[in-house]
């Protein structure tokens, strides 16, 4: 794809930006590319903390001379007339710009989707970061944008996007995919002259691992079983991968692979060879599934970069046999291979989804999006009524809950992780339960009418 051919009407144009949520680490990626687009202009950034916003643009050394606070529409206004960025903490005043685009980036379900609701309404192109609002949204979304003439997309560079554009990309080419996934945010990093084990800011004892670094053929689950018992010390799933392959289904229109996920601890080499069904000799008991896996390397190996994945079917045994050799991961009965990008690079990617919305009409991800998965709340320990369900750090947890994706199937009366979020429980739920939406209280926010109007 030459992308400066694609995008060529770029030369003439400029695309009237707004990001809300502009603080945080996604805002911070996507201005730095900014910088070196001359024809992205930044009419707003909307954040609570004002102050770090503007601080942000100082440390950036992009429009910190062209910014200013504002607090009601005719102060909006009256900076974009004067062709500066308007500095914002009320979502509201975007309404009183002229717009292309509003990025959505705060990771707060309630506010995300009001925010994508006032711009899809108005025309403006909405491009989807808070991967929370989408999995309980998007679907309802997406047919709001479709009524309104907008585009509603997930956006490049992050994972959700980058593997919908790798599913579609194959399923162009005629590729048949029996699994399409990512690796999860960090590395399991072995150390074989000492034994030890990184990840993130820890180390563990990892001496096991030397005796099951390689894959016994005859017994691919035995060996993923005992290397995730070595490393049981270590968290081995996270919230926002269920989050991430809801979304995922719900555009390309796969299931969960299972329930939990399957996590498998694993090297990029041996994708192929796990990612495949039961019956040759995989882990996987359907077909076109989302799933993740825990990237485990030497420290002298090179990192997948929390990249995604897809295992295809390989036609022909010569044509692959041709590819093994130059490297490719194919599985060793060559029925099945793996194409994958190792890296996701957040807002720096995500121009491209923008251009494309803005100048092609186009979304980046789903253009029909479906419920075909439920991301699910599991009660890890007894819930009282009266209990509130506090959503809160890095990973947008729920404490005590964990997260499930169920197949559209098998999510009758269940409900949506996010819709739990700051809620207080209505009923007991006991452990080991999914949290039914009759322990919800009645509720008119936006992403409550979102879920019901899904009609699951």
């Amino acid at each position: 794809m030459n992308y400066e051919l694609l995008f060529d009407e770029l030369k003439g144009r400029r695309i009237r930006l707004a990001i809300t949520g502009a603080c945080g680490g996604f805002g911070r990626s996507l201005l730095v590319q900014c910088r070196n687009i001359p024809a992205i202009d930044i009419v707003a950034l909307c954040d609570i903390n004002t102050q770090g916003t503007r601080d942000l643009l100082g440390d950036l050394r992009y429009r910190h001379d062209k910014n200013r606070l504002c607090g009601t529409p005719a102060e909006v206004a009256a900076a974009q007339a004067a062709g500066e960025t308007a500095i914002i903490s009320d979502f509201a005043l975007l309404d009183a710009l002229d717009l292309d685009m509003v990025v959505e980036s705060t990771g707060k379900p309630d506010i995300s989707v009001s925010i994508a609701v006032s711009a899809l309404k108005r025309g403006v192109h909405v491009g989807m970061v808070s991967k929370e609002t989408d999995s309980v949204a998007g679907p309802w979304l997406n047919q709001l944008a479709l009524k309104h003439h907008a585009v509603y997309t997930t956006v490049d560079g992050d994972q959700p996007s980058n593997l919908i554009g790798l599913v579609t990309w194959a399923r162009v080419l005629g590729l048949e995919i029996i699994a399409a996934g990512k690796s999860s945010e960090y590395d399991y990093i072995y150390h074989p002259a000492t034994g030890r084990l990184d990840y993130t800011s820890t180390q563990v004892d990892a001496a096991a691992l030397a005796d099951l670094w390689q894959l016994d053929e005859q017994d691919i689950k035995g060996t993923l079983r005992r290397r995730a018992e070595a490393l049981a010390m270590l968290p081995q799933s996270a919230t926002p991968d269920y989050c991430e392959m809801n979304v995922v289904a719900n555009s390309i229109g796969f299931v969960p692979a299972t329930p939990a996920l399957n996590y498998p601890l694993c090297h990029i080499g041996e994708l192929a060879d796990i990612f495949i069904p039961e019956e040759d000799g995989g882990i996987l008991t359907r077909t076109g599934v989302v799933d993740v896996f825990n990237c485990l390397r030497r420290d002298d190996e090179v990192s997948f970069g929390g990249g995604v994945f897809i295992i295809v079917r390989c036609q022909d045994p010569e044509t692959w046999r041709m590819l093994a050799d130059k490297g490719h991961v194919v599985s060793k009965n060559l029925k099945y291979a793996c194409i994958y990008l190792p890296y996701h690079i957040m807002g720096l990617e995500s121009p491209h989804s923008l251009f494309s919305a803005v100048l092609h009409r186009r979304a980046s991800g789903g253009v029909n999006q479906q419920v075909h998965a439920v991301m699910a709340g599991f009660a890890e320990r007894p819930l009282k009524k009266g209990e509130t369900l506090s959503m809160g750090g890095h990973h947008h947890s729920i404490e005590h809950v964990s997260a499930r994706l169920l197949a559209r199937a098998d999510a009758k009366g269940v409900a949506p992780f996010y819709l739990l979020a700051n809620k207080t429980l209505t009923a007991d739920v006991a452990q080991g339960e999914l949290i039914p939406l009759s322990a919800l209280p009645a509720d008119d926010s936006l992403l409550y009418q979102a879920w019901q109007q899904t009609g699951l």
